[in-house]
């Protein structure tokens, strides 16, 4: 096993080319990705493959050629673009001689690395120990001095690996049972607003979109609004106030990204729940992307994934400002507004998301009038 670089390592990047499309934005992406998460980048190798190598990844000589890169810029860290086996990465850490990370665990370190509330930080943890559980060799000695206790500590014969996966067990039902009575809590307060008939909207979208900007702009908060992916993990919930409607619950989502590792969508079902039991969806777009409908459909995916495909949505094609596109909103066949054009920076067009909102919600209303009527 290699110690953990430094909080700042250097790294050099590889990024394979398998012929899918978008192979330069996803590139882009993971750069952003890599010098967000605090790393220093070296150098990035690229190589084009019709498909991985099972030992490597990487074929033999790209492979000797990243090795010597790597001794060449003193860097510490080898980050791959894709997600690498257990064995690839344990047979890239004994040939380089030094910590190789994947994207699934680049993200993780990311959401390590942001996550503030005690919800955040259960669900980061837990989604750090389902991904380790397939990779688990030897090193989790330390947990017993940190978490030890009853049920924890092994028996006469147990061999290292064995106590090792047994206590990660053991943490992780301990962490399911914390999230299980957090999610309980959330679905209290979701059924207090429903018997109050309070519009629950979600903010959602690819990370930094600008969802956090636009959150803060509707509900003058103060929540960190930065140019970095995975700004936001922790979903915030404030009340704002509608003229002729009344009040209704705006909560700010995690961003979601391309290739989202499955442990994050299972580890933060309980903060995803919002944009499952949410009213309406505002899904939030950079219109100055170039990636924007790969954005769109990357979002759309996850929303799948977590049983909100058939929440109600309003796009949101935010940063016009960057873009010289006017305010504007379009409206779908049945009258409804379904497309927004603002600028979260500058309040433009906020005016017409407000009427969105607004029509939105007298139609919520009227459904909720309707539904109440046939019951009785």
């Amino acid at each position: 096993m290699f110690d953990r670089p430094a909080v700042h390592p250097s790294a050099v990047l590889v990024s394979i080319d398998l012929g899918s499309a978008g192979y330069e934005e996803d590139l882009a992406e993971f750069k952003h990705l890599a010098t967000g998460s605090g790393v220093t980048v070296r150098n990035v190798l690229e190589a084009r493959r019709d498909r991985p190598d099972p030992k490597y990844f990487l074929g033999s000589g790209k492979v000797e050629e990243l090795k010597q890169l790597m001794q060449a810029h003193d860097a510490k860290l080898a980050l791959f673009s894709h997600d690498l086996s257990p064995s690839q990465q344990r047979n890239l850490e004994k040939f380089l001689e030094c910590r190789v990370t994947d994207r699934t665990g680049l993200i993780l370190q990311i959401f390590a690395q942001r996550a503030k509330s005690h919800e955040g930080k259960l669900q980061v943890e837990l989604a750090q120990l389902e991904h380790l559980s397939t990779r688990l060799v030897r090193g989790w000695t330390h947990l017993e001095r940190q978490k030890g206790g009853i049920g924890v500590r092994g028996g006469p014969g147990e061999t290292q690996l064995e106590l090792d996966r047994r206590m990660l067990r053991v943490r992780v039902k301990q962490l399911r049972e914390k999230l299980e009575k957090l999610k309980q809590q959330r679905g209290m307060q979701r059924r207090s607003r429903k018997r109050s008939n309070v519009l629950s909207v979600s903010i959602v979208g690819y990370t930094n979109a600008g969802k956090s900007t636009l959150f803060n702009r509707l509900t003058h908060a103060d929540v960190l609004a930065a140019d970095q992916l995975f700004a936001t993990l922790d979903t915030t919930s404030r009340k704002l106030y509608i003229p002729e409607c009344g009040q209704v619950v705006i909560s700010d989502t995690v961003g979601f990204i391309k290739h989202l590792p499955h442990a994050l969508v299972e580890a933060f079902g309980a903060t995803l729940e919002e944009s499952v039991q949410a009213d309406l969806l505002l899904h939030v777009v950079d219109m100055a992307s170039p990636n924007r409908d790969e954005q769109i459909a990357a979002v759309n995916q996850v929303l799948h994934e977590i049983g909100a495909q058939d929440v109600s949505q309003i796009l949101v094609l935010n940063q016009i400002d960057r873009t010289g596109i006017p305010a504007g909103f379009e409206r779908d066949e049945y009258g409804k507004i379904y497309k927004v054009l603002v600028s979260a920076k500058t309040g433009e067009g906020f005016d017409l998301l407000m009427q969105a909102l607004t029509e939105h919600y007298q139609a919520f209303r009227q459904f909720l009038t309707s539904a109440q009527a046939y019951e009785q």
